[in-house]
């Protein structure tokens, strides 16, 4: 237990990024020190952690640091092997969750911040792409869980659990500050109902932020990025 406390996490209360992370330990039940960065007065200390990209998530673990939260979810569960696992035991699976976690992270995730970006006929291309790569991951999920919405709960919540959450549980304060519904029941049935329970389970509940001090930070960001562009 005395290793499990040496456990630091870089973060900003933001961060899709560090939120991954933030829920992975707290669904093992890690217990962790949690250091606040400011990204536009970066610490020493990230920066020595993270030479290369300068950015949060970094997870220090007995003196050790780690960057990139993907790799981060990994090690975690790799070093803390009791419930919940993350990925599965079978190769097999195990290739296919990497499969679509990649999908999430480089052809969808960074889609759908563009939303917040833009505006007129820039964000209606941005949006359409998006649908598609959305409708991509609802039939895709719909297969490989054959048809039924994974159960969300302290025994299962797995990485894919992990990357949809980042993705999708703060859309609806998204859509209020850019005007395009991301997730639609009719259309994205499956999607939904995950999400939904995604957004039930307390853990979730609990790290992400207040929706005022969600929504107040995003029309600022989405302020600044439109002007930044005009």
């Amino acid at each position: 237990m005395a290793e499990e406390r040496n456990v630091k996490l870089h973060g900003m209360w933001v961060s899709p990024y560090s939120k991954r992370v933030e829920l992975a330990l707290k669904l093992k039940g890690i217990p962790y020190e949690y250091i606040e960065e400011d990204l536009s007065n970066k610490s020493p200390l990230l920066l020595q952690y993270n030479p290369v990209h300068k950015k949060v998530p970094v997870l220090v673990h007995n003196g050790k640091p780690l960057a990139e939260s993907y790799i981060i979810l990994e090690y975690i569960d790799e070093n803390w092997k009791h419930s919940p696992r993350f990925l599965p035991e079978d190769p097999h699976k195990r290739a296919q969750i990497r499969f679509w976690a990649s999908f999430i992270q480089q052809q969808l995730f960074e889609l759908l911040g563009r939303l917040l970006m833009t505006d007129g006929e820039a964000q209606k291309r941005t949006s359409e792409e998006a649908f598609e790569k959305i409708n991509v991951l609802e039939k895709g999920m719909k297969e490989y869980f054959s048809e039924v919405v994974p159960d969300v709960d302290d025994q299962n919540f797995g990485f894919l659990d992990i990357l949809v959450c980042s993705v999708f549980c703060t859309q609806n304060v998204c859509e209020e500050v850019h005007g395009v519904k991301v997730l639609d029941p009719k259309r994205n049935p499956f999607l939904f109902s995950w999400v939904e329970k995604l957004n039930q389970h307390p853990i979730v509940k609990e790290i992400y932020p207040p929706y005022d001090q969600l929504i107040n930070f995003l029309q600022v960001f989405r302020q600044n990025a439109l002007k930044s562009f005009t």
